[in-house]
């Protein structure tokens, strides 16, 4: 999956929610729907979705589903992200810098 279709899926609070959930590991519909007050039919909806984004993974166990975060979409997302904070990070330095060379004339320009 692409990194746009990655944003679009996780741009809905409940399905981040259940990833946030899924973070600690698997976990079977019924501990979502119950730790989420949602209805079982919404979860269930919510994790086809993220499931055909490749997001989470489901693993028969008995009657039961088990869940379970799938991290490479979140990889890709994450260095697709990885230029931005360079240069948030490197902007904001700049201007902490140029606050403090500002505020202490006398220091010398780091």
């Amino acid at each position: 999956m692409s990194v746009s279709t990655t944003i679009d899926v996780i741009a809905e609070p409940s399905r981040r929610h259940i990833l946030d959930e899924l973070r600690s590991g698997e976990r079977p519909v019924h501990a979502i729907v119950e730790r989420l007050a949602m209805s079982q039919p919404a979860v269930s909806k919510h994790q086809r979705v993220l499931r055909n984004a490749g997001l989470v993974s489901v693993r028969p166990d008995g009657q039961r589903r088990l869940y379970s975060v799938c991290a490479e979409p979140l990889v890709q997302l994450d260095e697709w992200l990885e230029p931005y904070r360079c240069r948030m990070w490197r902007d904001s330095l700049d201007k902490l810098k140029d606050h403090v060379t500002e505020s202490h004339p006398s220091r010398k320009r780091l």
